[in-house]
């Protein structure tokens, strides 16, 4: 199924903020509008450094950059296609940090980048 990437424009609004990640953020959107998943573990095929996340959470980590900055997305496969939100992105410390505090599962923090 493809793809539907929901918030694309904090992502980009994100890059902007971090002119040296522009091209990479492109490269992750093209790819994800260039997949076919069925299943969550799909994405692994796309992404191999992809982390599906736990506690039945439906979310999913991205490295992108070369692992200098995260992306969480809350993921729903639908009958025809796959709906990725977008609910945080940060840089990999920033990461660190809502993992130091459990919150990887629940995060919705777009700072300024909305």
């Amino acid at each position: 199924m493809k793809i539907n990437l929901v918030k694309e424009h904090t992502v980009r609004s994100f890059a902007q903020k971090h002119a040296a990640s522009i091209s990479s953020f492109e490269n992750w959107i093209d790819e994800i509008r260039n997949a076919e998943w069925e299943k969550p573990d799909d994405m692994k095929s796309t992404f191999s450094s992809v982390k599906l996340l736990g506690k039945s959470s439906n979310r999913v980590k991205f490295n992108v950059s070369g692992n200098d900055y995260r992306v969480i997305c809350k993921y729903l496969f639908g009958d025809n296609v796959v709906f990725l939100f977008v609910v945080w992105i940060g840089t990999h410390a920033e990461y660190t940090d809502v993992c130091s505090k459990d919150e990887q599962y629940t995060a919705e923090n777009f700072k300024d980048y909305i």
